[in-house]
């Protein structure tokens, strides 16, 4: 087709072009904008703009450095934040755990993961204090940026903010005498703080607010700024993170009467709060997702938390309400106070470093939730591989699998899991099961199977597997496939779990 003269391609409206360009992804849209000035006008038009999703920084492979992370943002923000109606914004200001320095790894109580020591400005060396310096500082200016640019959306219908700033906090808690080893550090965050309730207070149809482990973002006084229309229009609400204070108080919770998900700290799901949610007054509850930290319990601890009579009053009300945990290197022994029987459980995921989960809450899970538990993750992330097998004919992964019916997603990792066991689970559920993701570390063979069994026993275990299955199936080779980055995995399974999906 020609493109001069007034013919072809460049002859269209501008309307047909903007519909055409409607079909591409956001990346190929940015690369198509540096074609021409005509090109550029159409393809920065709002209507193709209306939902942004962006992740920042975090060797993501977009390549480039911390400022130039920054001015890419500080483009598109300035671009489309004054219209945008939805915004998923994920913020990774370090790249991997420090990785090229080489320091003795450690446990991060945050997260459950084996990382390199947390790069604190009092760190001894000089080199990884000013890198914590340096990853704080980017942070503050992208949150900065982004806040100052749609702090006058009043057509913001989805906000979600991902902090991946594990890293950034020492045993979960950001002391604010780290920020004064940055420059004009307490400044920032104040003003930080100023544009979100900036923000809130200027919305007016907010469906869905989330915001995870955003450092320095959200207080307790935040969510009293959000005006009334968007609290009225307010549908899902994700407030996680680790410091002490709630981040919402009862009477806040009491405005946010149309809420059909929600996503907190087990420990701020007080006895109060359950019994607001319970209210006739209020739309019924459909999704709960709770992150429960075994490192912040000795500041938050589980006293005062919903009781086994808040959740059968909260089922009252909400018959449809179901609920995700994560617990994060939690002891089974406070496992145990916080899984009520009545508490509609679906997805559960146990994540540890050191904590060692027993057959004893495994039974307990299997019995209490049967009829609701869809979803089960059971990982930990050590060198050996605990036997939860007591007795060889009562495997308690089994009885998981064959109590709990409307099981169809089972991931190990870290624990032993027997190779005959696997086989009994994959034939209990068969291709109800839609995810079986074992490590290979993970299975161990019984000796005595070589003597009644021939061939290799991999390919057995996995022609065994895929029968029961009816799907062909293979252990997972690499561990990172199974392991995630906790935080991270919460956010947004709670993102798919709370639509519904």
């Amino acid at each position: 087709m020609a493109l001069c003269g007034g013919v072809g391609a460049m002859a269209l409206p501008s309307e047909l072009i903007v519909h055409i360009f409607s079909f591409l992804s956001d990346r190929d849209k940015l690369r198509a904008s540096a074609v021409c000035s005509r090109w550029r006008e159409c393809l920065f038009y709002p209507a193709l703009w209306s939902e942004l999703k962006l992740r920042v920084g975090g060797g993501g492979g977009s390549g480039g450095s911390g400022s130039d992370e920054t001015a890419r943002l500080e483009f598109l923000m300035r671009k489309f934040g004054s219209f945008v109606r939805e915004l998923q914004l994920e913020l990774a200001p370090v790249e991997g755990y420090l990785s090229p320095l080489s320091h003795p790894h450690h446990h991060d109580p945050s997260s459950g993961r084996t990382m390199d020591p947390p790069p604190g400005p009092d760190s001894s060396d000089p080199q990884l204090s000013e890198r914590w310096r340096n990853a704080m500082a980017t942070y503050l200016e992208q949150v900065l940026c982004v806040l100052s640019s749609i702090r006058n959306n009043r057509n913001l219908q989805k906000l979600s903010l991902y902090g991946d700033t594990c890293v950034l906090q020492e045993e979960g808690l950001l002391d604010s005498s780290y920020l004064r080893q940055i420059h004009q550090g307490d400044k920032k965050i104040k003003e930080v703080q100023q544009l979100f309730m900036e923000l809130l207070s200027n919305t007016r149809q907010l469906r869905w607010l989330s915001c995870s482990f955003m450092l320095g973002l959200v207080t307790p006084c935040s969510l009293a700024c959000l005006s009334n229309p968007s609290a009225g229009t307010l549908q899902h609400l994700s407030l996680l993170d680790h410091q002490l204070a709630p981040l919402i108080s009862p009477s806040e919770m009491d405005r946010l009467s149309n809420l059909h998900s929600l996503a907190l700290d087990f420990s701020d799901l007080t006895s109060e709060l359950c019994g607001l949610l319970a209210s006739p007054r209020r739309v019924p509850l459909h999704r709960l997702s709770l992150l429960l930290n075994g490192a912040a319990l000795e500041f938050k601890p589980l006293e005062g938390t919903a009781t086994e009579d808040d959740w059968k009053a909260l089922v009252r009300v909400s018959a449809n309400l179901r609920v995700y945990i994560m617990a994060l290197e939690v002891d089974s022994s406070e496992l145990l106070r916080v899984l009520k029987p009545s508490l509609p459980l679906e997805r559960l995921h146990l994540d540890s470093y050191s904590t060692l989960v027993t057959d004893a809450t495994l039974e307990l899970i299997s019995q209490q939730y049967n009829k609701t538990l869809t979803h089960f993750l059971l990982l930990r992330d050590d060198a050996d591989f605990p036997d939860l097998t007591v007795n060889r004919n009562e495997d308690p992964l089994v009885l998981l699998a064959w109590r709990c019916t409307q099981l169809a997603v089972l991931v190990i990792h870290g624990y032993t899991v027997w190779s005959h066991n696997l086989v009994a689970i994959s034939r209990l559920r068969g291709s109800s099961l839609r995810v079986l993701a074992v490590s290979e570390e993970s299975i161990d063979f019984d000796p005595d199977q070589s003597v009644y069994m021939e061939g290799d026993p991999v390919h057995n275990l996995v022609k065994e597997v895929s029968l029961g299955l009816g799907r062909v199936w293979h252990p997972c080779l690499d561990s990172n496939l199974v392991l995630s980055e906790p935080t991270q995995h919460f956010h947004r399974e709670l993102h798919a779990f709370s639509t519904g999906m």
